[in-house]
């Protein structure tokens, strides 16, 4: 099976600020239809890298091309037409509507006046369905959660109608279970759209698992590419994040804290929704463990009861068996 077409490259490309780089010598590329994560740490260069390639920060050298041309020969107008940027920043609120916010999207396509035809207002109405946004389409934009202004960020985007769309940090200030339905939302529009979607962000677990291709910062100033699986089997996703403090676990595929001289276990045996939620427990105690043990979990999640065997201990309740292996 052939790889998809790519649209947008870079060519030893190096951003920064004056004379410092950030990010070097990067040979980057997106393809159609695909969602690709730039990962890195706070502070790693992300913001800099997007706004670079969306034409809005000079590189210090080297070049972004879209279909082969400069971004530097695509006037600003064009530009609007194949790229929309969704910044970290927040929206100030003014008097706005939503529907109004996402209508602004059409300006690169509308005349002077900024009249919508009837062609416009069924790509708003559809970018709001889909975005979970029509809902609250009459509320003004001070009114609404984070989670929510995103939504319309991505929504406004999309009535903008480019082949990219480029958001950075998306999910920065949402809770956890809007950073999720951000994640699945935009891996759901590159399906249903064949848009190609860029997204900077720091959250390692959604990044393996939603997204296409990875961008991955390095502590040399490079950037890693390839499929979520091979950076972490190649070790560059702990080299870019693992620290003396933290390691990668490669079967559980996150990072947790190192216990190097901790080398106790505990096995746990039982049905499985009860050992998964029992091992996450034992683990976050691991530093006090000082001993092998076995603990069986009998019953249901509902009605369940922690043995540990080689003892007459018996607990029904997660907590007491916790406290026990704590101070055992």
């Amino acid at each position: 099976m052939s790889l998809s077409k790519t649209i947008l490259t870079s060519k030893n490309l190096t951003v920064g600020y004056k004379n410092k780089d950030v990010l070097k010598e990067l040979d980057l590329n997106l393809r159609k239809g695909e969602l690709t994560c730039l990962l890195g740490p706070n502070g790693s260069g992300k913001s800099t890298l997007i706004r670079s390639l969306a034409g809005i920060q000079k590189p210090l050298a080297g070049e972004v091309q879209i279909h082969d041309k400069s971004i530097t020969e695509i006037n600003a107008k064009e530009m609007a037409k194949t790229l929309s940027l969704v910044l970290t920043d927040r929206i100030a609120p003014g008097n706005l509507t939503v529907y109004a916010l996402v209508s602004l999207g059409r300006f690169p396509y509308t005349s002077w006046m900024g009249a919508l035809n009837d062609s416009d207002k069924a790509l708003i109405q559809w970018a709001m369905e889909v975005t979970g946004s029509l809902q609250f389409a009459d509320r003004h934009i001070g009114e609404l959660s984070d989670g929510e202004r995103q939504k319309v960020m991505i929504a406004r985007a999309l009535v903008q109608d480019t082949e990219i769309i480029v958001l950075d940090e998306p999910t920065a200030h949402l809770d956890s279970p809007n950073r999720i339905e951000i994640f699945h939302l935009l891996q759901d529009l590159t399906k249903k759209t064949g848009k190609t979607i860029l997204i900077s962000t720091h959250e390692i677990d959604m990044a393996i698992e939603s997204c296409h291709n990875m961008w991955l910062v390095m502590p040399d100033k490079k950037v890693a590419l390839g499929l979520p699986e091979e950076l972490i089997l190649s070790g560059s996703l702990e080299k870019a994040f693992g620290s003396e403090a933290l390691t990668f676990d490669y079967l559980k595929g996150k990072f947790s804290k190192n216990l190097e001289g901790h080398d106790f276990i505990i096995e746990v045996i039982g049905e499985p929704v009860l050992v998964k939620w029992t091992k996450n427990a034992i683990n976050r105690i691991q530093q006090h463990i000082k001993s092998d043990c076995q603990v069986e979990v009998l019953g249901t999640p509902k009605d369940p009861t922690w043995k540990v065997s080689g003892t007459d201990k018996k607990f029904n309740s997660l907590t007491l068996l916790i406290s026990y292996l704590k101070t055992t």
